[in-house]
């Protein structure tokens, strides 16, 4: 099993250590497409997924979800959580064994979903259903230092509910001077570049385990895709993302940073447990 570069107890060292740099905004991957972003002593966990529960679910059927990486830290450790964010119903961007002790750990975290799933989110979290924040595309929210953009993302296909609303997301997030694009899991649609452009983004965090219809599940760009659309939308780096979790549905990354290097797009690939700054 792959370990990651930081765990448990010096992971959150190195969370408290870079509370002391108020000015840098710093980012963690917590593996598949979960990130904790800290700016000035706030901290936002986007579309965490920090437990076994879909090992556990699928371990009789025929497409095991085996892990590949270790776990960085467990859910309950997090007792300094302002926002969470899902972008979609997926237990990997939805998950109650991470999202319930975190919510008992934090109680004031707010959560941050698409407004066509507060229903689903309600019903797998039992909570009240208006204790979410709902975004739609084309919405906003405010949560302390972050402000929360919802753009569609197509996993793989762009669907809405009766009353319009998408039912997969991408966040476009603001903190203090930073600009961060959390896509969740998406393909490319017709429109998106040009949608994206309207933001000065800073950060481009991205899937880059593509689409292979034998796996059974919805895709994602693949690694060139990746970096090519980061660099179409001007992102001032990548970081890849959905890869490594679990061995039915991974890729490498040597395309997403053979494609990056060829289109001088900037990018970042981290370990997990590993913190970016800037």
């Amino acid at each position: 099993m792959i370990q990651p570069l930081q765990s448990s107890e010096q992971f959150l060292a190195d969370v408290a250590q870079a509370r002391h740099q108020l000015n840098t905004l710093h980012l963690w991957w917590l593996g598949q497409s979960g990130y904790l972003v800290q700016w000035q002593g706030q901290h936002l966990l986007l579309d965490p997924y920090l437990s076994d529960s879909l090992t556990h679910k699928y371990a009789t059927t025929d497409k095991p979800h085996i892990r590949m990486t270790a776990r960085v830290i467990a859910p309950e450790r997090l007792d300094f959580i302002d926002v969470v964010t899902s972008s979609h119903n997926h237990t990997d961007h939805l998950d109650a064994e991470t999202l319930l002790p975190l919510l008992r750990v934090n109680p004031a975290l707010r959560m941050v979903i698409p407004e066509a799933n507060r229903a689903f989110v309600a019903d797998r979290l039992g909570i009240d259903p208006a204790q979410p924040i709902g975004v739609d595309a084309g919405g906003s929210a405010a949560v302390g230092a972050f402000r929360f953009h919802g753009v569609p993302a197509a996993h793989e296909q762009i669907e809405q509910d009766a009353a319009g609303h998408h039912k997969y997301l991408g966040y476009i997030v603001q903190v203090g001077p930073w600009t961060i694009y959390h896509s969740g899991d998406t393909v490319l649609y017709e429109g998106m570049v040009k949608q994206l452009r309207h933001w000065p983004i800073d950060v481009a965090i991205l899937p880059i385990n593509g689409r292979a219809p034998e796996r059974r599940v919805a895709g994602n760009l693949d690694g060139p895709e990746a970096a090519q659309l980061a660099k179409a939308i001007g992102a001032k780096v990548v970081i890849p993302c959905h890869y490594e979790m679990f061995e039915f549905n991974t890729a490498s990354t040597a395309d997403f940073v053979a494609t990056a290097k060829r289109i001088d797009q900037p990018y970042c690939v981290l370990r997990a447990g590993e913190r970016w700054h800037s």
